[in-house]
């Protein structure tokens, strides 16, 4: 698997009882992990204020607090003073073995360069994310900056690690080198401990690599890895991300205030916490056979992750959230894009000042129905612009030359194509407050469909309680106690969406449709355009949905083609959106609240009695 640590370890013992956490920048999270009969579950939770920062200076005192708590509840002795008692001794002291992942002091912050910008800097964006680095800059020898705008932004930026790629096998060195020659010129320092080089990798064109050894040997610390685009029309991603998070737990977490002791602490290498919820996906999507998206909507950044046909993709959009960055949401979409989603007439300046108090007062929750409505408003520009920018990175290879008919050659795009088919997609994965927290499953299921607009048959689910990073490391040494949580405890089945493509007018119908529920019971009925409709479908239940599309509408088969399948059921149900691919709201103001206070209706999503 690509995003996995280069070499997990054997663990020979049988592993019944698991203690996982997570070091967050302000919560540790612990959860508790048990085999109960033949499947594992998670059992007891606990959390604690993480510990990096002064007075404690010592990530470890937080972890303790946080097992201590599912102590406290479980009744089960896991502690023997600063030491976590492994393995088991008994039925109720001990564990088998402690896992974790961390994205305490900010995460792994990362600087990537490249030759040409779209393409070798793109493929080593692609693998720092991957290996679950936020990336702070981009450079290439194209990207239009002169060389000291590039030494000087290199010496501000003050990255935990600095990944070089450039170049295929057996092409020119001129350009690496030179790239090599800023870094060396800048100097660059790490973020954190002032007297440890800056970790460096190489992995570009390897002709070069003994130029490059010349100029950053003594000035970084540096490591050689292969190409990660050995050529052209290839990507050898994991070489690097391997190397990354050897590097992460190496260098970047050693210098971590109390890093150390937990590095000693914990059976299985410590990962970056976004690279942990890759793997959980990646694993997920492998054995399911899926094609799905997931996101982690947090207060500062989202992240996206996607496995289309087996191949993995994260990217960070490091400036949309639903607290710290929540103005930035707001620069980004424009307000109207905001005020479209909300269901009541509201002025602008209202809206912004609204926006601008939870921006500095970031760990307030709504207290009224209209907070509440304004935030999934904004929330789902977030979650729509994450997944444009998704879209833009996880691509097909840049610069390939591809067979073109003559059609083409009038339209030829000089980039990739995207990997996400919203066709294929067979399931999305929400987490982060804003989706895990929402007072009522339909409201996570509606702010993903207006976000995502997913096209034809999807299933929806959301992540109960953030577990997704526990259960990311744990694959890496026992992929069934992961996968069996995972199904189990971690993930809410939402429902299926069905959504028609094609447009309308209002009223007008859509698709004719029956439904054959377990038991026999058969709804037979139309559906209009602007139709919103809501069927409960229960948990591990199916029904038999057939539609017979109008001319022009399309279901992934063909326009105007009918389609049986077999639906799955969810904590909400089945959802048919008859309101139209791509998705268009009224412009006139008027209408489009009443539009939305159909729709919103139509699904029970904001109760009166909640109000």
């Amino acid at each position: 698997m690509t995003s996995a640590a280069s070499s997990p370890p054997k663990i020979d013992r049988p592993l019944n009882v698991i203690v996982a956490t997570d070091c967050g920048s302000t919560t540790t999270k612990a959860i508790l992990i048990e085999k109960v009969g033949n499947e594992y579950r998670q059992t007891y939770r606990g959390e604690a204020p993480t510990t990096v920062e002064a007075p404690f200076e010592d990530v470890t005192r937080g972890v303790l607090n946080a097992i201590a708590e599912i102590e406290e509840l479980s009744g089960r002795k896991i502690l023997d003073g600063d030491r976590i008692i492994t393995p088991c001794r008994d039925a109720k002291t001990g564990v088998d073995i402690y896992i974790s992942t961390s994205s305490a002091g900010g995460g792994l912050q990362m600087m990537v360069t490249g030759v040409v910008q779209n393409m070798t800097g793109e493929s080593a964006q692609r693998a720092a994310l991957g290996a679950g680095a936020i990336v702070i800059d981009v450079l290439a020898s194209n990207d239009g900056r002169l060389p000291h705008e590039k030494i000087e932004r290199i010496r501000s930026m003050r990255p935990d690690m600095i990944l070089m790629s450039g170049g295929t096998d057996g092409g020119a060195v001129t350009h690496v080198v030179e790239m090599a020659e800023y870094v060396a010129a800048a100097e660059p320092k790490p973020r954190f401990g002032i007297t440890y080089k800056l970790p460096l990798i190489y992995a570009g064109n390897k002709d070069a690599q003994s130029q490059v050894r010349k100029t950053l040997g003594e000035k970084t610390a540096l490591e050689i890895t292969d190409n990660i685009r050995p050529v052209l029309e290839k990507e050898n991603l994991a070489p690097a991300r391997n190397k990354i998070h050897d590097l992460f737990l190496e260098h970047v977490m050693q210098q971590a205030p109390g890093y150390k002791k937990l590095i000693d602490m914990a059976g299985a290498p410590i990962m970056p916490t976004p690279a942990a919820v890759g793997v959980i996906m990646e694993t997920i999507a492998k054995r399911e056979h899926l094609n799905l998206i997931g996101v982690d909507i947090g207060g500062a950044t989202t992240d996206v992750f996607s496995v289309f046909e087996g191949v993995f993709n994260r990217t960070v959009s490091a400036n949309l959230g639903m607290s710290y960055s929540i103005s930035n949401v707001l620069a980004e979409s424009g307000l109207p894009n905001i005020m479209r989603w909300v269901p009541f007439t509201i002025d602008e300046q209202t809206l912004r000042n609204r926006i601008k108090n939870k921006m500095i007062r970031p760990t307030t929750i709504p207290q009224t129905l209209d907070e509440l409505q304004i935030e999934h408003a904004i929330s789902r520009e977030a979650l729509r612009l994450a997944l444009i920018h998704h879209k833009s990175l996880a691509t097909g290879l840049k610069g390939v030359q591809q067979e073109r008919t003559i059609s083409d050659v009038f339209e030829q795009q000089t980039s990739g194509k995207t990997l996400i088919d919203m066709l294929k997609l067979d399931l999305i994965v929400g987490s982060g407050g804003i989706l895990s927290h929402a007072p009522r499953r339909i409201q996570s299921m509606l702010m993903m469909v207006d976000a995502y607009e997913p096209l034809g048959f999807t299933m929806l689910s959301v992540d109960s309680i953030f577990m997704m990073p526990h259960l990311g490391v744990l694959s890496t040494i026992n992929e069934q106690a992961a996968t069996d949580v995972f199904v189990r405890d971690c993930m809410i089945y939402l429902g299926t969406c069905v959504a028609p493509i094609g447009q309308g007018k209002s009223g007008e119908i859509c698709a004719d449709y029956e439904i054959v529920f377990p038991g026999g019971r058969q709804v037979k009925d139309q559906l209009k355009f602007g139709d919103l409709r809501l069927y409960p479908l229960e948990l591990n239940k199916k029904a038999r949905l057939t539609m017979q599309p109008v001319k022009h509408v399309n279901l992934g088969a063909g326009a105007g083609v009918p389609v049986t399948r077999e639906v799955q059921g969810g904590v909400v149900g089945l959802m048919l959106d008859g309101r139209g691919r791509p998705l268009q709201l009224p412009s006139d103001q008027q209408a489009r609240v009443a539009s939305l206070a159909k729709w919103y209706q139509a699904v029970d999503l904001y109760p009166k009695s909640d109000g």
